[in-house]
């Protein structure tokens, strides 16, 4: 396995006579019984960046953010550990309870939530992250006790415009003085909320959001006598998916956050607030390996070879999306050293379906097995039918056993839904 990857794969990752293995499973003996595309999900990786969110926050209530990958099994494991879920749809909110979790360990989120995903929070005793003034009476008209307030201070995080979510204009929260509004409307409210984006690489935009949201806590206190029990930071931190990409670890991102936390609301004379995370991809990314079998290899230009996959955009639309990178393995051949650059495209009928730009490979042939690390979350959860392909399967993996999370989807399935 070349070295560069040993940084990516999950923590069981191992080569075993030259092939790649996941959780004790070869690659090969995955992708024999149960095809490709394919997920797989490493259990002990999953549980280790869990433990390691509690370790830095023993004191919080840590939400995973379901949509990272919505699975009952994840969910389940998650819960196991003491998470609770932050959801934001009404199917996100009843997979985390097929999953166990109890509403009071469940943050409701949305930016248009129907009264149906309000009703239904209320019922658990979920707490609601109020996003708009018309939802806050709505929310309180349907019988909602629990709220927090999200504000939304214009902060432009240092990440892709797509996922920036606490600028000026977003269309998360309410702008600062509506969230006043709010707080003088709903006095009982927990607290407050803010997320300033996703796939956050750096520091400074958390950091800034926190000292904000201090002095906005302190203002509510000095002109309507309300001090926030809670304050929930949302999520954001990002992962590397290659190597020439800057990462920090779990404890040094959560400890930099409380740490500003309780610097800034010391600072404004503040009791320290009941603190909330809600991490997503920094749980499941690395965790998630997605295993393609090689069609065809096609030399395009002299300075372009196409190994094509038996998947692509409608698995994994985030290179289409946000230009987001990755690197690959041959699984099947991972300890052999690279003979060329290759690209890695798509099956779609897209010239954008091309999953890497250039990565290095040892001669690629019809039927090898291509493995793409750090493909655990924003995959299968944004996936699509495109090209009516229906979508692939996931696995969890654990001690040399791979057990059925997700079965595949078939065109049967797709057919089904005409009329």
């Amino acid at each position: 396995m070349p070295d560069v990857l040993t940084d990516l794969l999950p923590d069981t990752a191992r080569v075993e006579d030259g092939e790649l293995s996941l959780g004790g499973v070869r690659a090969s003996t995955l992708a024999r019984k149960f095809g490709t595309p394919l997920l797989v999900y490493d259990e002990a990786t999953l549980r280790a960046q869990a433990r390691a969110y509690l370790a830095a926050a023993p004191d919080a209530l840590i939400a995973y953010g379901t949509k990272a990958f919505p699975s009952v099994a994840v969910l389940k494991l998650l819960a196991d550990e003491g998470f609770g879920a932050d959801v934001s749809t009404l199917g996100e909110l009843e997979f985390a309870l097929r999953a166990g979790i109890p509403g009071e360990r469940m943050i409701i989120h949305g930016n248009n939530k129907e009264n149906e995903l309000l009703s239904r929070a209320t019922d658990t005793g979920a707490l609601i992250v109020l996003d708009s003034l018309d939802e806050l009476d709505r929310a309180r008209a349907l019988g909602g006790t629990r709220f927090l307030i999200r504000v939304t201070p214009g902060i432009e995080a240092d990440t892709h415009e797509a996922v920036k979510t606490a600028h000026h204009g977003s269309k998360f929260g309410l702008p600062p003085e509506d969230a006043a509004e709010a707080v003088r409307r709903l006095p009982e409210a927990e607290g407050l909320h803010v997320h300033v984006g996703s796939q956050l690489m750096h520091f400074g935009a958390s950091l800034m959001t926190v000292d904000w949201i201090a002095g906005f806590a302190a203002r509510l206190r000095a002109e309507q006598s309300w001090t926030p029990r809670t304050i929930d930071l949302g999520g954001g931190l990002g992962v590397r998916h290659v190597l020439e990409e800057p990462s920090f670890t779990i404890a040094e991102f959560v400890a930099g956050m409380i740490g500003e936390l309780k610097r800034s609301f010391q600072l404004q004379s503040l009791p320290a607030p009941q603190l909330i995370l809600e991490p997503g991809r920094s749980l499941v990314s690395r965790a998630g390996v997605t295993l393609y079998t090689v069609g065809v290899v096609k030399k395009a230009s002299a300075a372009t070879t196409y190994v094509t996959v038996d998947g692509g955009m409608s698995d994994n639309p985030r290179p289409a999306m946000y230009n987001a990178r990755y690197t690959a393995l041959i699984a099947n051949r991972a300890d052999e050293p690279a003979a060329g650059v290759y690209a890695v495209a798509g099956k779609h009928c897209e010239s954008g379906d091309v999953l890497i730009e250039r990565v290095e490979l040892p001669e690629p042939h019809r039927g090898d097995l291509l493995a793409v690390p750090v493909t655990g979350a924003y995959t299968l959860a944004m996936s699509s039918t495109y090209n009516a392909v229906p979508r692939p399967a996931a696995v969890l993996v654990s001690g040399g056993e791979a057990r059925l999370i997700r079965r595949r989807e078939t065109v049967a399935d797709l057919l089904a839904l005409e009329v």
